[in-house]
Protein backbone atom coordinates (compact mmCIF):
# COMPACT_ATOMS: atom_id res chain seq x y z
CA UNK A 1 0.00 0.00 0.00
CA UNK A 2 1.24 3.46 -0.97
CA UNK A 3 0.05 6.13 1.38
CA UNK A 4 1.21 9.81 0.75
CA UNK A 5 0.97 10.61 4.39
CA UNK A 6 1.77 14.39 6.74
CA UNK A 7 4.23 13.32 9.07
CA UNK A 8 5.13 15.97 11.74
CA UNK A 9 8.27 15.70 13.25
CA UNK A 10 9.11 17.39 16.53
CA UNK A 11 12.86 16.72 16.97
CA UNK A 12 15.11 19.29 18.12
CA UNK A 13 18.62 17.72 17.17
CA UNK A 14 19.30 18.84 13.45
CA UNK A 15 20.75 16.16 11.94
CA UNK A 16 18.20 13.83 13.29
CA UNK A 17 15.50 16.03 11.72
CA UNK A 18 17.64 16.32 8.53
CA UNK A 19 17.48 12.52 8.42
CA UNK A 20 13.60 11.48 9.59
CA UNK A 21 12.69 14.55 6.68
CA UNK A 22 14.71 12.32 3.84
CA UNK A 23 13.97 9.19 4.66
CA UNK A 24 10.22 9.90 4.66
CA UNK A 25 9.88 12.35 1.78
CA UNK A 26 12.01 9.60 -0.29
CA UNK A 27 8.85 7.35 0.35
CA UNK A 28 6.82 10.27 -0.97
CA UNK A 29 5.41 11.77 2.42
CA UNK A 30 5.38 15.29 3.24
CA UNK A 31 7.32 16.12 5.99
CA UNK A 32 7.07 18.97 8.63
CA UNK A 33 9.78 19.70 11.11
CA UNK A 34 9.35 21.71 13.96
CA UNK A 35 12.57 21.74 16.75
CA UNK A 36 10.70 22.98 19.92
CA UNK A 37 7.36 21.56 21.53
CA UNK A 38 5.30 24.71 21.92
CA UNK A 39 5.61 25.46 17.85
CA UNK A 40 5.02 21.61 17.05
CA UNK A 41 2.13 21.56 19.44
CA UNK A 42 0.84 24.73 17.72
CA UNK A 43 1.31 22.80 14.31
CA UNK A 44 -0.36 19.77 15.02
CA UNK A 45 -3.61 21.29 16.09
CA UNK A 46 -3.43 23.17 12.23
CA UNK A 47 -2.20 20.68 10.22
CA UNK A 48 -3.48 17.63 12.18
CA UNK A 49 -1.00 15.74 10.89
CA UNK A 50 -1.15 11.97 9.68
CA UNK A 51 1.48 10.53 11.87
CA UNK A 52 3.49 12.35 14.91
CA UNK A 53 7.17 11.91 15.07
CA UNK A 54 8.03 13.22 19.20
CA UNK A 55 11.54 13.40 20.50
CA UNK A 56 11.03 13.59 23.77
CA UNK A 57 13.78 15.60 25.12
CA UNK A 58 13.23 19.28 23.19
CA UNK A 59 14.73 22.46 24.60
CA UNK A 60 11.34 23.57 25.46
CA UNK A 61 9.25 21.23 26.72
CA UNK A 62 9.53 18.35 28.30
CA UNK A 63 7.82 15.88 25.06
CA UNK A 64 6.20 13.65 27.68
CA UNK A 65 4.48 16.85 28.48
CA UNK A 66 3.07 17.71 24.94
CA UNK A 67 2.71 13.77 24.90
CA UNK A 68 -0.07 13.96 27.63
CA UNK A 69 -1.73 17.04 26.49
CA UNK A 70 -2.52 15.56 23.43
CA UNK A 71 -3.59 12.73 24.67
CA UNK A 72 -6.06 14.40 26.92
CA UNK A 73 -7.59 16.58 24.09
CA UNK A 74 -10.24 15.04 22.15
CA UNK A 75 -9.32 15.98 18.55
CA UNK A 76 -5.59 15.33 18.68
CA UNK A 77 -5.70 12.28 20.67
CA UNK A 78 -6.91 10.24 17.49
CA UNK A 79 -3.16 12.05 16.12
CA UNK A 80 -0.95 8.73 15.75
CA UNK A 81 2.35 8.78 17.93
CA UNK A 82 5.67 7.67 17.74
CA UNK A 83 8.07 8.34 20.26
CA UNK A 84 11.46 8.57 18.98
CA UNK A 85 14.03 8.93 22.04
CA UNK A 86 17.76 8.21 22.84
CA UNK A 87 15.81 7.76 26.26
CA UNK A 88 15.38 3.98 26.70
CA UNK A 89 11.65 2.82 27.28
CA UNK A 90 12.03 0.62 30.26
CA UNK A 91 13.73 3.77 31.88
CA UNK A 92 10.56 5.80 31.19
CA UNK A 93 8.18 2.74 32.22
CA UNK A 94 9.97 2.87 35.15
CA UNK A 95 8.96 6.89 35.97
CA UNK A 96 5.66 5.78 35.25
CA UNK A 97 5.62 7.19 31.56
CA UNK A 98 4.35 4.87 28.82
CA UNK A 99 2.59 5.33 25.48
CA UNK A 100 -1.05 4.88 25.70
CA UNK A 101 -3.25 2.62 22.90
CA UNK A 102 -1.99 2.26 19.79
CA UNK A 103 1.10 4.48 20.00
CA UNK A 104 4.56 3.05 19.69
CA UNK A 105 8.37 4.35 21.02
CA UNK A 106 11.45 3.65 19.22
CA UNK A 107 14.65 4.06 21.26
CA UNK A 108 18.16 5.91 19.30
CA UNK A 109 19.58 4.91 17.50
CA UNK A 110 17.10 3.43 15.43
CA UNK A 111 17.15 1.17 12.69
CA UNK A 112 16.03 2.76 9.72
CA UNK A 113 13.38 0.06 8.31
CA UNK A 114 12.12 -0.19 12.12
CA UNK A 115 11.43 3.30 11.78
CA UNK A 116 9.54 3.13 8.49
CA UNK A 117 7.53 0.31 9.25
CA UNK A 118 6.65 1.75 12.09
CA UNK A 119 5.10 4.84 10.36
CA UNK A 120 3.51 2.43 7.32
CA UNK A 121 1.97 -0.02 10.07
CA UNK A 122 0.46 3.23 11.66
CA UNK A 123 -0.36 4.48 8.56
CA UNK A 124 -2.33 1.55 7.17
CA UNK A 125 -4.33 1.18 10.16
CA UNK A 126 -5.33 4.82 10.65
CA UNK A 127 -6.95 4.24 7.13
CA UNK A 128 -8.39 1.24 8.22
CA UNK A 129 -10.31 2.84 11.49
Amino acid sequence: MNIQARILSIEDDPEMSGLIQLIFERKGHRVIGARRGELGLELIKSLKPDVLLLDLMLPDIDGWDLYYEMKNDKELAKVPIIIVSARSEEHDAASGLHVIDNDRYIQKPFEVKELVDTVTNMLERSLVS
